[in-house]
């Protein structure tokens, strides 16, 4: 490094340029390079690129443990984000599913509902008939005994005009006999 810093500083300097002397104390340009090795020199003797060296690794260091740092962080989000976009999903998917199983529900029991509704509006429908026929049985039974009434006076009347008082006494006898005979 001190070779190297002597040979910049001797191909960058003006002396080249100048005329007369070189190596004249006179010469300005060769006070200022005298000057100049000087001063390198005292920069060297000092050990300032050393220190100035150490500085730029100990800056380098700290540099890449931050940069570390950031890395894990970085790591650490992205790990923390794919674990909320994890939950995230789950989440969605059970809400699908519950919207599903919601769904699903209610179109069952509409069904259930209207599945009922006919069974009801079924058995209604029987009973109504029921009822009606038992109407219809009632009066047609009413009718009979109307008719059976009629007729029975009718035929009363009927016999009355036409039996005489000994006929009336023989079919008492012979209902008299019948009734014995099938009480027996």
């Amino acid at each position: 490094m001190k070779k190297l810093s002597v040979l910049f500083a001797l191909l960058a300097s003006p002396a080249l340029a100048a005329e007369g002397p070189f190596f004249s104390l006179r010469n300005s340009e060769f006070v200022v390079l005298v000057a100049f090795i000087a001063f390198i020199g005292l920069l060297v003797y000092m050990k300032v690129p050393g220190k100035l060296t150490g500085m730029l690794d100990a800056r380098a260091t700290t540099i890449k443990a931050e940069l570390d740092e950031a890395r894990a962080l970085r790591e650490e989000a992205k790990s923390i984000l794919a674990t909320y976009e994890r939950r995230q999903k789950e989440v969605q998917e059970l809400a699908d599913r519950i919207i599903g199983t919601a769904r699903d529900e209610a179109l069952a029991a509409a069904a259930q509902a209207k599945a009922d509704l006919k069974a009801s509006i079924a058995r209604r429908l029987a009973s109504a008939t029921e009822q009606i026929a038992s109407a219809e049985a009632g009066a047609i039974r009413q009718v009979r005994e109307q008719a059976v009434s009629v007729a029975v006076a009718a035929a009363g009347d009927v016999l009355s005009k036409q039996m005489t008082a000994e006929a009336a006494s023989n079919s008492i006898d012979a209902a008299i006999a019948q009734v014995e005979a099938r009480l027996h």
